[in-house]
């Protein structure tokens, strides 16, 4: 049986970050912040699942990046963030790649976001476990349409 250790100071997905991201006249995609749910910060390495669905579709991750401390990452990279930290009252931006973005109102946006602490290994067998940090999270956020 697996656990994880559940902090929640903070809703992980922040309300009204929802937005269109908008090239010339076209919209590619979305984006919206999200901030750990933790009591101090991490380093991006420390990201063990980053899973994303939007209206129950789940997204790709070479449709994803992951913004902080004016920096970009694929998501498929982070786990070789080593010396990049996510500070706790620094909000990530998480982009999407979708042609035509979003409809206008209410989307559903589920995050997994699981990570692992440095501080607190535990012993399995003849090796270490790192604890596991669950910073999942899901809520409705709502776009606005986007205007030319």
């Amino acid at each position: 049986m697996g656990f994880g250790m559940r902090i929640n100071f903070v809703d992980v997905i922040m309300d009204d970050s929802l937005k269109p991201m908008v090239l010339g006249e076209n919209s590619i995609g979305y984006s919206f912040d999200i901030r750990l749910s933790y009591y101090r910060g991490l380093y991006l390495s420390c990201i063990e699942t980053f899973e994303l669905k939007v209206d129950g579709e789940v997204i790709e991750s070479q449709d994803i990046t992951f913004s902080v401390n004016g920096k970009t990452f694929a998501i498929d990279f982070l786990g070789e963030c080593a010396s990049e930290f996510w500070g706790l009252t620094k909000p990530a931006r998480i982009e999407v790649l979708k042609d035509g973005g979003l409809e206008p109102g209410e989307h559903q946006i589920d995050l997994t976001l699981m990570l692992r602490i440095p501080y607190m290994p535990i012993p399995v067998g003849d090796g270490l476990r790192y604890m596991p940090l669950d910073s999942c999270g899901s809520k409705k956020l709502k776009i606005q349409e986007v205007r030319a």
